[in-house]
């Protein structure tokens, strides 16, 4: 099996990796299912990196559709120890500008429930620490590399993460706003849940592409104004997640790392079979 230390999985508009050396790609199969995609392993900085497009090549996922669960246990199939999540965000606040850059630190969840959010049913039940949803170092050295990368970027802000695919009404943009977030997405739950559970340090670099319906100076969000943001950034993106290889460097422990060490509530001799079974990778040392 292909290892990666390094996982990054792209959004809109970013669906490869320029500069990775040694390239191979590698299907694989996972007990939820088929991921979005094949994952593209190559050599960058000196590291391992994997890369899935989240929506498939070609952009044939829904936010709704794509296979979370299937994605985060082919990661960990690979190795993979932290995962940078590149996604495409609309704005809630006037400083957060269309083509900058945001690292947030907490996730409000208006999802419908419709997508699968954990690895732990059938039988055993697991409650993990969600308190800081995005590891803290990792958010750091995301950080530090769009500093070194040239972006305009902001650390910190709650990303709201809602159901789609349609894009929000203009009273549910500005009850976001009243409550006091940053970001609208649809992609980083049950994403970085999933992360969490299978002990992988998992962070969002947010590329701002629009001012989502609130603005009074901006038109209402279309496609084709967020793919021109995107394009336009994606060279950046990129740039951005290769310095942060740099920085991660040979690892660092992240309290992600052992997410599950007092998380799994179930008898241990209550278990079935199946669900030992399907559950090994991700918490066979526990179990």
């Amino acid at each position: 099996m292909p290892e990666a230390m390094i996982g990054v999985i792209g959004g809109s508009g970013l669906y490869g990796m320029e500069g990775l050396g040694d390239v191979e790609e590698v299907a694989l199969t996972t007990p939820y299912g088929e991921p979005s995609d094949q994952f593209v392993l190559g050599t960058l900085a000196g590291k391992r990196v994997a890369f899935l497009p989240r929506h498939g090549r070609g952009h044939r996922l829904n936010p709704s559709e794509v296979p979370a669960r299937a994605n985060i246990h082919a990661f960990k199939q690979l190795g993979v120890q932290y995962l940078i999540s590149v996604s495409a965000v609309g704005s809630l606040r006037e400083e957060y500008a269309p083509g900058q850059v945001v690292i947030p630190d907490q996730i409000f969840d208006r999802t419908k429930g419709v997508r699968p959010a954990t690895f732990f049913e059938g039988g055993v039940v697991a409650h993990v620490g969600f308190e800081r949803p995005f590891c803290p170092l990792l958010c750091e050295r995301l950080y530090e590399a769009s500093q070194a990368a040239g972006a305009t970027v902001h650390r910190g802000g709650t990303l709201v993460v809602m159901e789609g695919p349609a894009f929000s009404t203009i009273a549910e943009s500005e009850e976001n706003r009243r409550r006091g977030h940053a970001l609208i997405g649809m992609t980083a739950l049950p994403e970085a849940k999933l992360a969490r559970e299978a002990e992988i340090a998992y962070a969002t670099m947010a590329m701002v592409t629009d001012y989502d319906v609130w603005h009074p100076n901006h038109d209402a969000v279309t496609v084709d104004a967020v793919v021109a943001v995107l394009l336009a950034n994606a060279t950046l993106a990129q740039q951005i997640v290769a310095h942060a290889v740099t920085l991660i460097g040979d690892g660092f422990v992240s309290a992600a790392h052992s997410a599950l060490a007092t998380a799994i509530l179930t008898d241990r001799t209550r278990i079935p079979a199946e669900a030992r079974e399907r559950l090994q990778l991700i918490a066979g040392r526990y179990l």
